[in-house]
This record gives structure tokens, C-alpha cells and sequence, in this order.
């Protein structure tokens, strides 16, 4: 028996890498399904981010690694037009995973339930993955050729 029954998380998944794995790991251990909001285009572009894959392809993406490296593992995905989606508006969400990064989303999210009379839900940090000289890993530092998805620094010759 997992500690939860419905929890959620949300990121733009743009290219998957171990920080990513960490935080969906977590995520299914500790429940028994997992919501998993994913980043709308407009939603990346209004944060000032640049995707490199589209939303419908980072929604194939994120169901091909799921069921590669969590077979078996219940979860839906919502496209996510604003911070929250439905971890705002869902009575049986009961905790959020987030990141370091992302961990003061949680109070927000909170506020957001008690004014729509929803319990509050718990936040669950789990820390940034960090790549191997020390730093995290993330899509930008991917995109920009310093680590690879597992966090190994790129080598130059």
C-alpha cells in the first residue's frame, strides 16, 4: 500500500534527463497514482522558455519513458495551461512533488485550494538531481552541450 492515493507533479519535459527520472520515482513510490501536469507550448513560452520539442511530442515522450522505466505504474497527464492545473480543482489530490527549484509553487498551490475550500495537500520536496561536477542537472545545461541526460560533463577536445 503505497502513502498516497492521488498526488501530483508538473514540469515541461522537454528532453528527459535523470533529474527528471528522480522526480517521477519518487513520485510513483509513494503513491498509487501519480498526475502529472505537462507543460502547455504557450504555458513554456509565456515562462520564457524554449522547447526544442513540441507539446505533443514531449507528451510521446513522457509515456514512452513512463512505461519503459515504471511499467505497470498508474498515472494520466494534463496539459498544463497555467502553474497548477489540476492539482488546484482535484478534492483527491492528497500531496505535490516539486524540486528544490520549484518547492515555494506549494504555499501557492495551497492558498489557491483553501479559497476554493479544497484541504490543503501536502509538499514534498525532492532535491535537484545533481550532475557530476556538483551542479544540477537541467535541460538547459543539456541543451547547451556542458552534460549529457545522465548528468556526465561533455567532453572537449
Amino acid at each position: 500500500m503505497s502513502k498516497f492515493s492521488l498526488i501530483a507533479t508538473g514540469g515541461t519535459f522537454d528532453i528527459i534527463h535523470r533529474g527528471h527520472l528522480t522526480l517521477l520515482s519518487d513520485a510513483f513510490v509513494i503513491a498509487d497514482k501519480v498526475i502529472i501536469g505537462l507543460t502547455s507550448d504557450e504555458l513554456a513560452e509565456k515562462k520564457g522558455k524554449i522547447t526544442i520539442n513540441k507539446y505533443e511530442k514531449r507528451l510521446e515522450n513522457l509515456i514512452a519513458i513512463i512505461s519503459k522505466e515504471f511499467p505497470n505504474s498508474l498515472f494520466q497527464i494534463n496539459k498544463l495551461d497555467n502553474d497548477f492545473g489540476p492539482a488546484i480543482l482535484e478534492q483527491g489530490v492528497e500531496a505535490l512533488i516539486v524540486s528544490d527549484e520549484t518547492s515555494n509553487q506549494g504555499t501557492v498551490l495551497n492558498q489557491l485550494r483553501a479559497e476554493k475550500k479544497l484541504a490543503p495537500v501536502k509538499i514534498i520536496t525532492v532535491p535537484m538531481f545533481l550532475a557530476k561536477d556538483g551542479t544540477r542537472i537541467s535541460t538547459t545545461r543539456i541543451k547547451n552541450s556542458e552534460i549529457d541526460t545522465e548528468g556526465n560533463l561533455s567532453s572537449i577536445d
